[in-house]
């Protein structure tokens, strides 16, 4: 990943506030409402991001990563608190540096972060759509959230973890651009 800390630092932060703004407003009778990443449920989906930022958050601080499964459920609160330390923990210059433990093992802290902000992006937006909020980040987010999810698209798919590319309009946003190249469908609506 060659994108610089200078520019995924405040896309992060804003994509953080964002999910937990969204988190804030969650009602419970939503938490078993669809969403578009059909494998997770409003539930499911805040605990599978909120354990995410968590161990984002150790990643960027460079911390051991606990065994799989260790972690307890995530609550939209919860959730929310979990942004706010991610954002935190990639606010400092030193956490883009070396290499970090995330996700399947170790690898460079930038790409690292990279991960970082396609999840909030993605995920954040998957919850919005599915809790009938909005997930507005400005165009520079977009950008740079666009450039990430184009590097990782070919491997997420390979993985699974997006789907075949939708069509999206050259001059469509460019988040609903790096939504198209993740397999979302910018339109969902539930």
């Amino acid at each position: 990943m060659n994108t610089p800390h200078s520019t995924l630092q405040p896309a992060i932060r804003e994509c953080a506030d964002a999910v937990a703004l969204i988190a804030a407003h969650i009602q419970d009778e939503q938490l078993q409402g669809r969403t578009p990443c059909e494998k997770f449920t409003v539930a499911e989906l805040v605990d599978h991001l909120g354990l995410t930022l968590q161990s984002a958050a150790r990643a960027a601080r460079k911390e051991a990563q606990p065994a799989a499964g260790a972690g307890s459920a995530v609550s939209p609160q919860d959730l929310a608190d979990c942004a706010s330390l991610a954002a935190v923990a990639w606010s400092e210059g030193a956490a883009y540096e070396g290499t970090t433990e995330f996700g399947p093992g170790e690898m460079p802290a930038d790409f690292a972060a990279s991960i970082t902000l396609q999840e909030l992006v993605l995920h954040g937006w998957d919850l919005a759509r599915a809790t009938g909020q909005s997930f507005g980040v400005s165009e520079g987010t977009g950008q740079v959230a666009l450039g990430v999810v184009e590097q990782v698209a070919e491997r997420a798919r390979n993985n699974g973890s997006y789907g075949a590319p939708v069509p999206v309009p050259d001059d469509a946003p460019d988040l609903h651009r790096a939504l198209g190249a993740s397999g979302r469908n910018p339109g969902w609506n539930g």
